[in-house]
Protein backbone atom coordinates (compact mmCIF):
# COMPACT_ATOMS: atom_id res chain seq x y z
CA UNK A 1 0.00 0.00 0.00
CA UNK A 2 1.45 3.57 -0.93
CA UNK A 3 2.11 6.16 1.92
CA UNK A 4 -0.56 8.80 0.24
CA UNK A 5 -3.64 5.45 0.41
CA UNK A 6 -2.18 4.40 3.60
CA UNK A 7 -2.57 8.21 4.98
CA UNK A 8 -6.15 8.23 3.30
CA UNK A 9 -7.37 5.16 4.43
CA UNK A 10 -5.83 5.87 7.97
CA UNK A 11 -7.34 9.69 7.95
CA UNK A 12 -10.95 7.89 6.90
CA UNK A 13 -10.62 5.49 9.63
CA UNK A 14 -10.52 8.23 12.23
CA UNK A 15 -12.92 10.00 10.88
CA UNK A 16 -15.41 7.59 10.67
CA UNK A 17 -14.24 6.43 14.64
CA UNK A 18 -14.82 10.07 15.63
CA UNK A 19 -18.56 10.02 14.20
CA UNK A 20 -19.62 6.62 15.81
CA UNK A 21 -17.90 7.96 18.97
CA UNK A 22 -19.89 11.03 18.88
CA UNK A 23 -22.86 8.95 18.04
CA UNK A 24 -22.18 6.67 20.97
CA UNK A 25 -21.78 9.34 23.40
CA UNK A 26 -25.27 11.57 22.07
CA UNK A 27 -27.34 8.27 22.42
CA UNK A 28 -26.37 7.87 25.96
CA UNK A 29 -27.48 11.78 26.75
CA UNK A 30 -24.41 13.20 27.06
CA UNK A 31 -21.99 14.65 24.18
CA UNK A 32 -19.16 15.17 26.15
CA UNK A 33 -18.86 11.70 27.68
CA UNK A 34 -16.79 9.05 26.89
CA UNK A 35 -17.94 6.59 24.48
CA UNK A 36 -16.05 3.45 26.94
CA UNK A 37 -14.91 3.19 30.28
CA UNK A 38 -11.49 3.88 31.30
CA UNK A 39 -11.08 5.77 27.67
CA UNK A 40 -10.25 9.52 27.45
CA UNK A 41 -13.16 11.92 27.06
CA UNK A 42 -13.67 12.74 23.48
CA UNK A 43 -15.23 16.27 23.24
CA UNK A 44 -17.13 17.12 20.14
CA UNK A 45 -19.25 19.93 21.39
CA UNK A 46 -20.82 21.69 18.54
CA UNK A 47 -21.54 24.80 20.89
CA UNK A 48 -18.46 25.93 21.11
CA UNK A 49 -16.39 26.71 18.24
CA UNK A 50 -12.59 27.31 18.87
CA UNK A 51 -11.56 30.73 19.65
CA UNK A 52 -12.21 32.95 16.22
CA UNK A 53 -14.20 30.19 14.32
CA UNK A 54 -17.66 32.03 15.45
CA UNK A 55 -17.68 33.75 12.22
CA UNK A 56 -16.16 31.16 9.73
CA UNK A 57 -18.21 30.11 7.36
CA UNK A 58 -16.82 26.72 7.20
CA UNK A 59 -17.23 26.25 10.83
CA UNK A 60 -21.43 27.24 10.12
CA UNK A 61 -21.30 24.50 7.23
CA UNK A 62 -20.12 21.38 9.57
CA UNK A 63 -21.59 22.53 12.38
CA UNK A 64 -25.04 21.96 10.30
CA UNK A 65 -23.72 19.07 8.29
CA UNK A 66 -22.76 17.11 11.63
CA UNK A 67 -26.22 18.24 13.09
CA UNK A 68 -28.28 16.69 10.20
CA UNK A 69 -26.00 13.66 10.71
CA UNK A 70 -26.77 12.98 14.22
CA UNK A 71 -30.10 13.87 13.74
CA UNK A 72 -30.55 10.82 11.10
CA UNK A 73 -28.54 8.68 13.53
CA UNK A 74 -30.83 8.99 16.19
CA UNK A 75 -33.38 6.46 14.03
CA UNK A 76 -35.27 3.86 16.21
CA UNK A 77 -33.85 0.32 15.93
CA UNK A 78 -36.06 -2.19 14.76
CA UNK A 79 -33.98 -5.33 16.02
CA UNK A 80 -33.24 -6.24 12.25
CA UNK A 81 -29.51 -5.83 12.01
CA UNK A 82 -29.53 -5.29 8.57
CA UNK A 83 -32.02 -2.50 8.51
CA UNK A 84 -30.73 -0.88 11.53
CA UNK A 85 -27.24 -1.01 9.60
CA UNK A 86 -28.35 0.99 6.77
CA UNK A 87 -31.09 3.10 8.11
CA UNK A 88 -28.17 4.67 10.57
CA UNK A 89 -25.11 4.35 7.76
CA UNK A 90 -27.03 6.23 5.46
CA UNK A 91 -26.78 9.25 7.72
CA UNK A 92 -23.29 8.66 8.34
CA UNK A 93 -22.29 8.79 5.16
CA UNK A 94 -24.20 11.68 4.76
CA UNK A 95 -22.74 13.66 7.08
CA UNK A 96 -19.05 12.82 5.26
CA UNK A 97 -20.56 13.69 2.15
CA UNK A 98 -21.70 16.76 3.84
CA UNK A 99 -18.20 17.25 5.31
CA UNK A 100 -16.44 16.64 2.22
CA UNK A 101 -18.58 19.24 0.61
CA UNK A 102 -17.17 21.81 3.01
CA UNK A 103 -13.68 20.95 2.42
CA UNK A 104 -14.19 21.18 -1.36
CA UNK A 105 -15.55 24.61 -0.63
CA UNK A 106 -13.13 26.09 1.66
CA UNK A 107 -10.33 24.13 1.86
CA UNK A 108 -6.99 24.50 0.42
CA UNK A 109 -4.47 22.15 0.98
CA UNK A 110 -4.64 20.11 -2.69
CA UNK A 111 -4.80 16.83 -0.96
CA UNK A 112 -7.23 17.10 1.87
CA UNK A 113 -9.70 18.66 -1.41
CA UNK A 114 -8.62 15.04 -3.38
CA UNK A 115 -9.45 13.16 -0.27
CA UNK A 116 -12.61 14.93 -0.27
CA UNK A 117 -13.58 14.60 -3.56
CA UNK A 118 -12.54 10.77 -3.06
CA UNK A 119 -14.82 10.24 -0.19
CA UNK A 120 -17.69 12.11 -2.01
CA UNK A 121 -17.22 9.87 -4.62
CA UNK A 122 -17.47 6.41 -2.86
CA UNK A 123 -19.97 7.79 -0.02
CA UNK A 124 -22.50 8.86 -2.36
CA UNK A 125 -22.01 5.04 -4.33
CA UNK A 126 -22.63 3.62 -0.85
CA UNK A 127 -25.83 6.17 -0.30
CA UNK A 128 -26.93 5.04 -3.43
CA UNK A 129 -26.38 0.96 -2.52
CA UNK A 130 -27.92 1.14 0.91
CA UNK A 131 -30.91 3.07 -0.77
CA UNK A 132 -31.55 0.50 -3.28
CA UNK A 133 -31.02 -2.02 -0.76
CA UNK A 134 -33.90 -0.88 1.94
CA UNK A 135 -36.32 -0.11 -1.52
CA UNK A 136 -35.23 -4.02 -2.33
CA UNK A 137 -36.07 -5.00 1.25
CA UNK A 138 -39.20 -2.54 2.35
CA UNK A 139 -41.16 -4.76 0.17
CA UNK A 140 -40.98 -8.01 2.01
Amino acid sequence: MNHVLLRRVVSLTALSTMLCLASIAARAGDSDASATQGAPAMKMSMDAPASGAQSSPSTAAYEQGMAGMMQGMHAPYTGDADADFVSHMIPHHEGAVSMAQVEREYGKDPEMRKLALDIIKAQEKEIALMKRWQAKHAAK
